[in-house]
């Protein structure tokens, strides 16, 4: 273990594992409560379009990714308020889109493309200093509004019917909570990749929900199960040689059926 924390590639992966999980577990925990997973995978997945027309145009692909991930989480939220029939429908139209925009624009651009790959697959090991001031960033913005709004989110994460009776901004705080899902998934994308952002966001938080009622509580015990899985999945696949952002996610998804089972025992025994 002391071989490990000797590269600096690896302290680099560490701390970004750190900072991933407080945005994962807060913002994860919000999604899920809400229900907001499948609006959570069309953001993820159209924000490849943002990663291939940066490559294109030989911008940052992070820029390329925050612009579509805050466009994609407003139209789909706009979508999701407005429209009353066909949201799966039309939110699968924008995922594919999205990815199909990246995909041509990175056909479009010229040479070696390996770099591409790396956000939809995830490259913890590749984050650099700047990744980590971009996440040291994201985690401070979703931890002060959620601090500042944490009564009004959670008054809609469990009844939003109640919640308009009490006459609070409902549509304002759904529009912060989806743009705070776009920066998240700019944010995660650099662990596990495009392709599995909605497993790292919701796994631990769903695991919180079979035990916890209280959603503070969740969030934190969300926040510890990303950093596990995330640290853990790293350590495995350095020692065994396999791609970090997949061992970080099946990690996660054996460690959620084997949550499945335990609650599904602990609901059989006798009180």
């Amino acid at each position: 273990m002391a071989e490990l924390l000797s590269y600096g590639f690896m302290q680099n992966a560490l701390i970004a594992a750190v900072l991933v999980s407080l945005a994962a577990g807060v913002i994860g925990t919000l999604v899920v409560l809400k229900r907001m997973v499948f609006i959570s995978g069309g953001v993820a997945h159209t924000a490849y379009g943002g990663v291939g027309l940066a490559f294109y145009l030989g911008v940052n692909p992070v820029l390329g990714a925050v612009t579509f991930s805050l466009l994609a989480s407003f139209l789909m939220g706009y979508i999701q308020r407005q429209t009353r029939q066909r949201q799966d429908t039309l939110i699968g139209v924008m995922w594919a889109i999205g990815m199909a925009i990246g995909i041509i624009f990175a056909d479009m651009t010229p040479g070696y493309k390996a770099d591409l790959m790396s956000y939809l697959f995830g490259s913890i090991l590749a984050v650099t200093k700047t990744d980590l001031w971009l996440m040291l960033g994201v985690d401070i913005l979703v931890i002060a509004l959620v601090a500042v709004f944490y009564k009004e989110l959670q008054a809609t994460a469990f009844d939003e019917t109640f919640a308009r009776v009490r006459n609070l901004p409902v549509d304002l705080l759904y529009l912060i909570l989806i743009a705070l899902i776009g920066l998240a998934v700019v944010m995660l994308m650099r662990v596990v990749g495009l392709i599995m952002i909605i497993a790292l966001l919701t796994v631990p938080a769903a695991i919180g929900t079979l035990f916890l009622k209280n959603m503070r509580h969740i969030m934190w015990l969300a926040t510890g199960l990303s950093l596990v899985f995330t640290i853990g999945g790293l350590v495995i696949s350095y020692f065994f040689n396999l791609t970090s952002g997949a061992t970080i996610i099946l990690f996660s998804g054996v460690v959620y059926l084997i949550a499945l089972v335990v609650h599904r025992f602990c609901q059989r025994c006798p009180k």
